[in-house]
């Protein structure tokens, strides 16, 4: 209940289109339980007026007949138009909404995700949700509504009648779907971790095949990615198992209900209590009537799988940043150096320092090269400059000021960022330079492009600005994509610089290039470069080596203190 609690929490702003959603599917039910039975009552007053039995005004039921026929087809368009705009609608907000947490926590908040796990909860999970509307909510709001004006209809006929077949309608529209619920509960559950570990397995698989076949352990993914869709298919194949078990059991408990009704209806007939005509009227509006709640054991089905992906969700979006604003951030600096004293920053409790008392100072204008072995500690140091992470001890400022007392947004305002992971978006060359600056026009694009040495390549594409890069820039060389980086890097035209590798895996040629781009994008900037190819390292004014988290040489100190879950 609590999870249905916070469901209905994100999917309150729609409840108007939710109740009209709900309205007009009661609506279409009912229409089309009132069109079966006026038809058969119709039609057996027709054949005891042709007996002579009886005599009846035909054209207000026929009149009724199509009436009813043209609102059934019409609640019917109206419904799956009104519930899949708001189908689309809910999905838009869930999305934005798990976004705005999923922001805070990267990237030190999700280093235990994998990026295709990541990648299932914001699409496949969120996906799930809508089943909570289209497949829960909606058919169990208005099979309740149903229930209650049909048995109530009958009741003005008979109450026995009427008893009998809420009985019957209890069994198939809440007994059976609480049954499947239960029963698909685990499987459902089951089916959504599997398929989140598929689909990153998967991820992993296609973004890293040349590594994989490099490595000779393409087979051995093949096979992981085969048990893992064995798995799935096993949970699918129960819960289809579950379906078709309920769909038999809910279409024996109708006829089952109609016969106990005759059985019950027909000695009014002899009594003078209900016409041969109501008799008919009643066994097929009875027999109708559990159409009315056919939906709701696939609903109570998909709840299980429903709320474990609410589960998932829930998981990233409880997790608290790792790094908390400040309640009130200090003014942004006006100087643009960075120093470093004794500066400590671990990941966890039990992991060695990833920076241990490191001091340096970067000047306001000048290029600071970092160099050091893997894991040495420099992308830590960038980390904690961008406040991606919390440091536990030491000093840390930019222009003077505390990074602590500044936001992450304050900070990253003054910081461009180019390394050789970050990201282009399968989106065109525009769209990627503006996420620097949105504003910017084609001129503005032009210029940073020349800087970058890039311009007379994009020029001589077919469709110029409006090329599309490709996933992660998979369509661009390996040393167009970083000058693409550097571009967009040059239209934000921050006065930090933060280098992370930017020509690491480039050869010689494409080294070059992104070499000359850097040169102008480093201009009048402060610099931080972290790198060990000697080429990059001559922009540099001066450089220093980082070992285990230490500029070296560094006098000995204390340890330092244990990680702290938020700074």
């Amino acid at each position: 209940m609590k999870d249905l609690r916070r469901l209905w929490a994100l999917y309150r702003p729609y409840r108007s289109w939710i109740a009209l959603g709900i309205a007009l599917t009661t609506a279409t039910a009912l229409s089309n339980v009132a069109l079966l039975a006026l038809s058969g009552w119709f039609i057996a007053s027709m054949a005891l007026a042709g007996l002579g039995t009886q005599s009846f005004n035909y054209f207000t039921p026929a009149a009724a007949i199509r009436g009813l026929a043209i609102l059934r087809s019409l609640a019917r368009y109206l419904e799956r138009l009104v519930t899949h705009e708001a189908t689309l609608r809910l999905l838009s907000e869930l999305r934005t909404w798990f976004y705005e947490r999923l922001e805070p926590l990267a990237p030190a908040g999700l280093r235990a995700h994998r990026r295709g796990d990541l990648l299932g909860r914001i699409r496949a999970d969120i996906d799930s949700l809508d089943n909570f509307y289209l497949r829960v909510l909606v058919p169990g709001a208005s099979a309740t509504i149903n229930l209650v004006l049909l048995t109530g209809f009958l009741a003005t006929f008979s109450l026995p009648v009427a008893a009998v077949t809420a009985v019957g309608l209890s069994i198939a529209g809440v007994a059976l779907p609480l049954l499947m619920l239960r029963l698909g509960r685990a499987a459902g559950a089951r089916a959504v971790a599997i398929r989140g570990a598929l689909r990153a397995a998967v991820t992993d698989g296609i973004r890293g095949a040349a590594e994989l076949r490099a490595l000779g352990a393409s087979t051995r993914q093949t096979a992981r990615i085969d048990g893992l869709s064995d798995a799935l298919i096993a949970q699918q194949r129960h819960l289809a198992r579950l379906k078709a078990l309920s769909v038999v059991l809910s279409g024996l408990t109708a006829p089952l209900a109609m016969v106990a009704a005759l059985v019950l209806a027909i000695p009014l007939v002899g009594q003078g209590r209900l016409s041969p005509a109501d008799t008919a009227m009643i066994a097929l509006f009875v027999l109708a009537a559990f159409e009315a709640v056919a939906t709701l054991p696939p609903a109570f089905q998909a709840m299980g799988e429903t709320l474990a992906a609410a589960r998932r969700i829930y998981e990233i979006a409880d997790t608290p940043a790792p790094v908390a604003d400040p309640a009130v951030p200090a003014p942004m600096p006006r100087r643009h150096d960075i120093r470093a004293e004794n500066l400590c920053l671990r990941y966890h409790p039990q992991d060695a320092p990833a920076l241990d008392h490191l001091s340096f100072h970067l000047r306001q204008g000048e290029v600071l090269a970092l160099k050091g072995a893997t894991g040495a500690g420099k992308t830590s140091l960038v980390n904690a400059i961008l406040r991606f992470h919390g440091y536990q001890s030491g000093q840390l400022t930019i222009g003077g000021t505390e990074v602590r007392a500044l936001g992450g947004a304050q900070v990253r305002s003054l910081c461009a960022v180019v390394d050789q992971h970050a990201h282009l978006f399968n989106a065109t060359i525009r769209d990627n330079l503006r996420l620097a600056r949105p504003e910017a026009d084609d001129a503005a694009l032009r210029r940073v492009l020349e800087d970058a040495a890039l311009w007379d390549e994009v020029s001589t594409f077919p469709r110029g600005l409006e090329t599309f890069v490709g996933e992660a820039g998979a369509r661009l060389s390996g040393g167009q994509a970083r000058r693409l980086i550097i571009a967009r890097a040059l239209l934000k035209d921050a006065p930090i610089l933060l280098l992370d590798e930017p020509t690491e895996n480039l050869d010689a040629a494409a080294e070059d290039h992104v070499i000359a781009a850097l040169r102008r994008l480093v201009a009048g900037r402060t610099v931080l470069l972290i790198s060990h190819r000697p080429r990059t390292l001559a922009l540099a004014d001066r450089v220093v080596t980082i070992e285990n988290g230490r500029a070296i040489p560094s006098p000995p100190s204390a340890p330092c203190p244990k990680y702290a879950t938020r700074v």
